[in-house]
């Protein structure tokens, strides 16, 4: 027993002598990083005195405070940044779904400020901006080499305000200008509609009123098809959409998903990570699910088309997503002010990291530009058919109820036709839902 105890403490006094004979070494060097630390902010505060002092102009200490935070920020990645206690209101009113501008979600790529989508029916989606612009001037002032957040500001004023914005587009030779007026932005969450009987949910943005919208407008419109029994399916249109909430984004997914998980995130600490799980209830009954994404579909929307689309819950249509696939958490501080700062990255439930690589769809389809309405009419000629000639003989082999359903069928199918020259993604979406209803046992007729 004395030798088993001797033996033990040996070994403990061993483990001491190697820990110390290790533990120095780094010591030291946590000593010299820590003693290099306060050479830098040294550095700083010579610099930021001399600045105050001797700077051409006078300068508020405060602004230069700022300024050096946010550079320190977005030195880092193009999502951190320091907001002053006026950006951080503006960024509480716009997950609220109410904001003055000029209506678009812009990233910065290389130093130059880039559209990721123009917000629905706000000013800088009619006057068309689009998804992949590069913004280079406003009001004819460069805003090349500016923060992400000073060439934000300078698009910014009052509402009723006129301003000019040059874009560079891919496909076009030259720059352009484009005129737009800043208006009040109010955000509608989620547009609800049918077509045929189709459900197309739009999911606009992903801010507090998103899964609440989501809900209520796919209630609404089941009910006025008449029923879930008479619904093919739901289009979760998410083209354009920039993204917002991580919560909404959970949230919309477990609407439609039963169990498994959504999405997880990982910091630099391991142990930190989280996992978000679905929990039972699906609001579209198992009816099948078509997401359109494009690349305006960034963060969020990537999170829901991600979990769906792994999860094999949903079709994914459309375009490679923009593929932002990190988490920024906003951290209070001191003065009103807030500091953004990008924390973890989120991974769909089969462990794919979409950073920089998007979500890329089930089936491509690009959506065609739009073409002139002569060239529109001279591509649908009405074409004659059997009962157009004279004396042509009736059906009389179906009830007038069959034929009435034929002709409501023939009506649907040419809806869908029209709607391809309006918006051809979508279309494609809804044949996909009509496809799988006709090949489903006791669904709905088309």
């Amino acid at each position: 027993m004395k030798k088993f105890v001797m033996a033990g403490l040996a070994g403990t006094v061993a483990g001491i002598i190697a820990t110390t004979q290790i533990a120095g070494p780094l010591l030291a060097q946590e000593a010299e990083n820590k003693a290099s630390v306060y050479q830098q902010l040294d550095l700083f505060g010579d610099i930021f005195e001399r600045i105050r002092s001797q700077y051409v102009e006078e300068v508020e200490p405060e602004d230069l405070i700022e300024a050096a935070i946010d550079g320190m920020l977005t030195s880092l990645d193009p999502h951190s940044s320091y907001l002053s206690p006026s950006d951080a209101e503006q960024m509480r009113v716009q997950t609220r779904g109410e904001f003055g501008g000029l209506g678009i979600e812009v990233t910065q790529e290389e130093g130059y400020v880039k559209v990721v989508s123009p917000i629905d029916d706000t000013p800088a989606d009619e006057a068309g901006i689009e998804a992949g612009d590069f913004i280079t001037h406003v009001d004819g002032e460069s805003i090349l080499g500016l923060t992400l957040d000073k060439a934000v500001d300078l698009m910014r004023g009052p509402v009723g305000s006129e301003i000019v914005i040059t874009v560079v587009r891919e496909g076009e030779q030259e720059p352009f200008d484009i005129t737009i007026v800043r208006d009040t932005i109010k955000l509608t969450a989620v547009r609800a509609r049918t077509e045929g009987t189709s459900v197309v949910l739009r999911v606009t943005t992903f801010n507090d009123q998103t899964f609440p919208n989501l809900q209520e407008g796919l209630n609404e419109q089941i009910e006025e098809i008449g029923g879930i029994d008479k619904v093919n399916g739901v289009v979760l249109d998410l083209r354009n959409n920039p993204g917002g909430l991580l919560t909404q984004a959970i949230k919309v997914s477990d609407a439609f998903l039963n169990e498994g998980e959504i999405v997880s995130t990982r910091g630099r600490d391991p142990g930190e990570g989280e996992r978000f799980n679905a929990t039972a209830g699906d609001l579209a009954e198992g009816k099948p699910i078509v997401v359109l994404i494009n690349g305006g579909s960034a963060s969020a929307s990537e999170i829901v088309a991600g979990a769906l689309q792994d999860h094999r819950r949903a079709i994914v249509v459309g375009t490679k997503s923009f593929g932002k696939g990190s988490v920024q958490t906003v951290m209070p501080l001191r003065g009103d002010g807030a500091m953004r700062l990008t924390t973890s990255r989120y991974y769909t439930p089969s462990g794919r990291s979409i950073q920089a690589l998007g979500v890329s769809p089930d089936i491509i389809v690009e959506q065609p530009r739009r073409t002139a309405d002569t060239e529109e009419e001279e591509t649908n000629p009405r074409t004659r058919s059997e009962a157009d000639l004279r004396g042509s003989l009736n059906n009389d082999s179906l009830s007038e109820d069959e034929i009435r359903q034929i002709e409501e069928d023939r009506a649907k199918a040419e809806e869908t036709a029209e709607l391809r020259e309006e918006d051809y993604q979508l279309a494609y979406a809804i044949d996909i839902l009509k496809g799988l209803s006709a090949f489903r046992p006791n669904g709905p007729s088309q």
